[in-house]
């Protein structure tokens, strides 16, 4: 991989890939829904058959730079005729062998949708599993997957001038952080990586990334962003001899010690009112709670913080150790499969652990005393992207934050426009047993209300004030005004902060 790539022959890449109709959808309308499901679970002997035989641009170029296989030189000249094989090679992206134009990374169509809009991009990065046929060398640099997807969809969207990116891999955190931050300072312990990032910013023609190498915090040392976003490599790995260690997802540290550290040490980086935003592990121990764990971390922090700590997922140590032996390409059934996962066991044993939660965390420097100490396990949501949605959480949070209950009272509200509500009954019974509201975006929460709250949001239509609704439902139910507003304003709160209600203004 050339560390610094050339910005022309990037540009004559952009060229030709745009010129071929390199996109994520026309890749898949090229091999159909059931073999592009196939080439996302590492079977790509489907699709290539499906290429056989074709010779056209965007058929070459999938085989080549989506699926990693060799092409003819006369091909990829076609294919590419503004760079050529010669500039693919030029660009550490491939090498030549006779004839043979062999790749040495994957270039990969990727659609966006934010607040920005819509678009895509092209992500280079290291040969995967699929094209290498067999175990990841350690050094490889991640393309787009499941992890990165998850923490893209949750980055903020309002405007920045300034972001953090840290182990930014690929550069595709960077490159979605481009679209609300002015300036993009990426990261990364790993030289090869930085050098993807380099050349996926110059091959989408997105400039105010800055690359530096360093650990951490280091690269950044007394500077202040208004917004931190990490992918770090956070896999738990045992530290012992024949276990690899794998730099994107490896920071080198034992057990859960790299998502502490992070947590710890984010304050002093995150301007006031700044915001940060990771992926991590933590471990669950004997007589210990892995969401307790990262609560005390945010308490070591020298920096005062606000914290909003989602569980999406737990698994057990064994299903932990098979899912990342089996991400670094050992198979089931091959000789080292049976001894790598004996030491993530043996690795979890000795410190006591007996499940590995994974989530986001979300940190935010408040310019007073913090009041969000939020710590909780969601596990489903809506398909579609978490940023905007947090960002609204976040500024309800603030607004109420700084509101007493007489201000809520004079509060004006309206339902979200995405909320619906469920009544199920007895047979033949008048009233409902079960009243649900449920959230049509978001973290698609479902609620069971009594009838008093759900007579509430039905009637925050934009009109009157929360303190006027409360005194007439609390007419309506007959009971007392007092007592009822002691008990629906802290909920109220709730479901602001959740996305239910809103601000009218």
């Amino acid at each position: 991989m050339t560390l610094y790539p050339e910005a022309g022959r990037c540009a004559a890449l952009r060229t030709d890939l745009d010129a071929a109709g390199y996109r994520a959808d026309a890749v898949r309308a090229l091999w159909g829904g059931m073999v592009d499901t196939a080439v996302g679970h590492g079977l790509v002997e489907p699709a290539r058959r499906v290429l056989t035989g074709r010779s056209d641009a965007l058929a070459v170029l999938a085989g080549l730079l989506f699926l990693g296989g060799p092409a003819s030189r006369a091909a990829v000249d076609a294919a590419l005729p503004s760079l050529g094989a010669t500039g693919l090679a030029e660009l550490g992206l491939a090498h030549l062998e006779g004839d043979l134009v062999i790749p040495d990374a994957l270039v990969r169509p990727q659609d966006i949708a934010d607040a920005a809009g819509e678009g895509h991009w092209w992500i280079a990065s290291d040969l995967d599993e699929a094209a290498v046929g067999g175990p990841l060398p350690t050094g490889h640099v991640l393309g787009v997957g499941g992890a990165s997807l998850t923490l893209a969809g949750l980055q903020l969207t309002s405007r920045v001038e300034r972001v953090l990116d840290i182990g930014t891999g690929c550069g595709i955190q960077a490159l979605r952080a481009r679209r609300a931050g002015d300036r993009v300072v990426a990261t990364d312990v790993s030289e090869r990586a930085l050098a993807f990032t380099r050349l996926n910013a110059l091959l989408n023609d997105v400039d105010g990334i800055e690359t530096r190498a360093g650990s951490l915090f280091e690269p950044v040392a007394g500077e202040q962003f208004e917004r931190v976003v990490s992918n770090p490599p956070f896999v738990i790995t045992p530290r012992v001899e024949g276990v690899p260690a794998y730099e994107y997802r490896d920071g080198g540290m034992s057990g859960d010690d790299l998502v502490a550290a992070f947590v710890r040490g984010v304050g002093p980086v995150l301007a006031p009112g700044g915001v940060g935003q990771l992926l991590g592990n933590w471990e669950y121990r004997a007589g210990e709670d892995g969401l307790d764990r990262v609560r005390s971390w945010v308490s070591e922090s020298p920096v005062a913080l606000d914290a909003w700590v989602v569980e999406r997922e737990q698994l057990d140590p064994l299903a932990y150790a098979e899912l990342w032996v089996r991400d670094g390409g050992t198979a089931p059934g091959s000789p080292a499969y049976a001894p790598l996962v004996q030491a993530w066991l043996d690795d979890f044993a000795a410190r006591g652990v007996f499940a590995v939660g994974f989530g986001y965390i979300t940190l935010h420097r408040p310019t007073v005393i913090p009041t969000l100490a939020r710590y909780e396990r969601i596990a489903g949501s809506i398909p579609g992207a978490l940023g905007p949605h947090i960002g609204e959480s976040l500024g309800a949070w603030q607004r109420l934050s700084s509101m007493t209950d007489a201000d809520l009272d004079a509060a004006v509200l309206r339902v979200a426009p995405d909320v619906t509500e469920a009544r199920h009954h007895v047979p033949g019974a008048e009233d409902p047993q079960v009243i649900e509201l449920r959230q049509g975006a978001g973290f698609g929460r479902v609620l069971d209300v009594d009838p008093a709250l759900a007579a509430l949001v039905g009637a925050s239509d934009g009109d009157l004030p929360v303190g006027v609704l409360v005194a007439a439902i609390a007419d309506l139910l007959d009971v007392d005004a007092v007592a009822l507003r002691a008990d629906l304003l802290p909920r109220v709160r709730e479901l602001l902060f959740t996305g239910f209600l809103r601000f009218a203004d």
